[in-house]
């Protein structure tokens, strides 16, 4: 089992990524998308102020086995009556009164939410050197550098420090570390199979755990969803004129009267 230790302004869920695609609309756009499967959340703990200076909602999300975990957290979830979980995320700064241990949380409540902010540990790339890790342009080609073309050049002055100062941009461990992404459209919420769809890349390999909440910034920028209605609302005007012009040429156009076969034989 294992503890997330980031904050939220708002509840907000726990999902697996499953991979992208892509996505083509009514409009001719297509846009590359992310698939979140989300994980049912349950409501283990609600903290209150009086406790520990601060109110926040601690949520549980996916299955955990009763003998993967320790005694403590098993102490844990008796005192709560709740099953154990995968893992704990405590939301802080949201109304408490809503929520009550055992309340259910699923993907309802990002339902409306036009953009998410979303948070997962990045692919880790092992040990690289500073021109991969940092886009350094590294060392000349030719004239006069030899074995050290892709080196980081000097890392600190002489004497005087006389050392390497903290976050040195150098070589080593890349990857690997949480990274946030603010503001990725919600392209589609299924309710049915649990499962979200977002535009863009969302960090992190497949199958890792990602944090969804509501996007802190706000956008301005029309969404997918707000286009294609858009076309459609254009096209159905545009239809309904076409009918109107074709429906006045019809009444306008000349009456050509037959002649009776009679008449014509005369």
């Amino acid at each position: 089992m294992w503890r997330l230790k980031f904050r939220a302004m708002s509840i907000g869920l726990i999902g697996k990524k499953l991979g992208m695609t892509q996505r083509f609309f009514e409009n001719g756009e297509s846009l590359p998308v992310t698939i979140l499967k989300i994980e049912k959340a349950k409501v283990i703990d609600v903290i209150n102020k009086d406790k520990r200076g601060y109110s926040a909602v601690l949520v549980g999300y996916g299955h955990i086995k009763n003998s993967k975990i320790t005694k403590q957290m098993k102490g844990f979830y008796s005192k709560k009556s709740q099953e154990p979980k995968k893992i704990l995320k405590e939301f802080r700064a949201v109304n408490t009164e809503e929520y009550k241990p055992g309340t259910e949380i699923n993907l309802e409540v990002l339902k409306d939410k036009k953009y998410v902010d979303v948070r997962a540990k990045t692919i880790g790339k092992g040990f690289a050197g500073s021109m991969k890790r940092h886009n350094f342009s590294g060392m000349r080609a030719s004239h006069g550098v030899s074995i050290s073309h892709r080196a980081h050049g000097s890392t600190g002055q002489c004497q005087d420090p006389g050392k390497v100062f903290k976050g040195k941009k150098m070589a080593g461990h890349m990857g690997a570390k949480y990274r946030t992404t603010l503001g990725l459209e919600v392209v589609e919420a299924d309710l049915e199979n649990n499962l979200l769809y977002i535009k863009g890349a969302v960090p992190g390999s497949k199958n890792t755990y990602v944090e969804i909440k509501e996007a802190v910034k706000i956008k301005n920028k029309s969404t997918i969803s707000e286009r294609v209605e858009k076309y459609k609302t254009s096209l159905a005007e545009m239809k309904s004129v076409k009918k109107e012009k074709k429906k006045k040429t019809k009444e306008e156009a000349p009456k050509v009267e037959k002649s009776s076969p009679v008449e014509e034989k005369k």
